[in-house]
């Protein structure tokens, strides 16, 4: 499968981690390996991209977080999707839909 081009993902990428807390809460790492694993390694994103998104998330009130020790001692933050966060996913789920579809429409006539 040929790489995707990034440049669609910005937009996307606030709708895709919260489709992926939806299911469950996770830390960041594990976020960014499940997104890999369910992509097919479509989209690899750094931290440096999904902590800014994840703290977008926070301040919007779209997600929460808590901070939880491991037993190494090491402090893991876990993000929990709210309710704010199920009706902003479900907006920007039906955008997209919008938008596939007229990208794949426009496609069909090429």
């Amino acid at each position: 499968m040929a790489r995707s081009d990034r440049s669609v993902l910005p937009g996307s990428t606030a709708m895709l981690v919260l489709a992926l807390l939806k299911a469950r809460e996770m830390y960041g790492y594990e976020i960014i390996e499940e997104l890999e694993k369910r992509s097919n390694q479509v989209f690899q994103l750094k931290e440096g991209t999904l902590y800014p998104i994840l703290h977008s998330l926070e301040k919007e009130k779209l997600v929460t977080a808590r901070d939880q020790e491991t037993p190494s001692g090491r402090k893991r933050r876990y993000y929990h999707i709210t309710a704010a966060g199920l009706q902003a996913l479900d907006a920007k789920k039906e955008e997209w839909q919008t938008f596939s579809q007229a990208v794949t429409a426009i496609l069909a006539g090429a």
